[in-house]
């Protein structure tokens, strides 16, 4: 007489497979330069955002119109002084706090929704799969650009409205990468036999299917970051995003625009930080990505 498959060692022959993959992963991205690069400079970031009231040169919120607009290597102030005469560097150190807090946290909370969104459709299928995915279809329909602005415009200019405009954006785009993987392991060999040994469906999906998803997924949201990064930075730009007085890149571009012409470089700053954090992040995605063999 032939006998059902336990589950019980299929999750510890389960657990190990995930400790040996996860020491490769780490050995292949600790010897992938690029990747190291943009990590090297992603900690560097969060470093200054951290502990920006300690490394700070200056008040970022004292003001001298005498000294506004002072170029790049002035005395006292290493990056000159904005358009207020508040000091470029110290701006620019306590930016990164809410720079990097929109750009991450709207990807962490879409990861959050998504993927359990994603994941339910992927593995009920039928009826629910078809009513999830077209209502995900509906939003993934708009352009991310046009959906945020329109979605902050409605809302109102102000952190949490930004971030519940770009968690919205970024929830649909990773529904469907977690529905496509979650569909592909659901007919997985080891997935029917813990279905045959009588496993619920619960049960399944936290043993079986969540860890062989998870990564997937986590690699697509972490080259979110740099989109919701750049998102972000516009929507402030345009005045829908922080609001003045605090500092926050996107923000500190707009007012610095009226400079462009007499201080070039000094409008330049925020722009050039934007960029160098959005490439850092797309290294260290692209090195994940490459680490963990997964292909879009």
């Amino acid at each position: 007489m032939s006998t059902l498959p336990s589950a019980a060692p299929l999750t510890q022959a389960s657990a190990v497979s995930s400790r040996s993959h996860a020491a490769n992963v780490m050995f292949r991205l600790m010897h992938n330069p690029v990747a190291m690069i943009g990590a090297g400079i992603i900690l560097i970031l969060l470093f200054c955002a951290l502990f920006a009231p300690w490394i700070m040169p200056a008040d970022p919120f004292q003001t001298s119109m005498l000294k506004r607009l002072q170029p790049v290597g002035s005395t006292g102030h290493l990056l000159g002084t904005d358009e207020l005469g508040r000091d470029m560097l110290s701006r620019l150190i306590l930016g990164a706090r809410l720079s990097l807090f929109m750009g991450i946290t709207p990807v962490l909370l879409a990861f959050i929704i998504g993927s359990a969104i994603g994941i339910t459709a992927g593995y009920a299928g039928g009826a629910t799969h078809t009513f999830i995915m077209r209502g995900i279809d509906i939003l993934y329909a708009f352009p991310s650009v046009l959906l945020a602005i329109a979605l902050s415009g409605a809302l109102g200019a102000g952190i949490t409205n930004s971030l519940i405009s770009l968690t919205v954006v970024f929830v649909p785009q990773i529904a469907r990468i977690a529905e496509s993987v979650t569909t592909q392991t659901r007919h997985s060999d080891y997935v029917e036999a813990a279905r045959a040994s009588g496993a619920s469906a619960l049960v399944i999906v936290r043993r079986h299917v969540l860890g062989n998803v998870i990564g997937p997924i986590f690699v697509y949201a972490t080259s979110l970051i740099s989109v919701s990064m750049i998102l972000s930075s516009g929507l402030s730009f345009l005045g829908l995003g922080v609001k003045p007085p605090e500092p926050e890149w996107g923000l500190m571009l707009n007012t610095l625009r009226t400079a462009i012409y007499t201080q070039p470089l000094l409008a330049a700053l925020p722009g050039v930080l934007i960029f160098l954090t959005s490439v850092s992040f797309n290294m260290l995605a692209d090195g994940l990505r490459n680490a963990m063999e997964v292909k879009q």
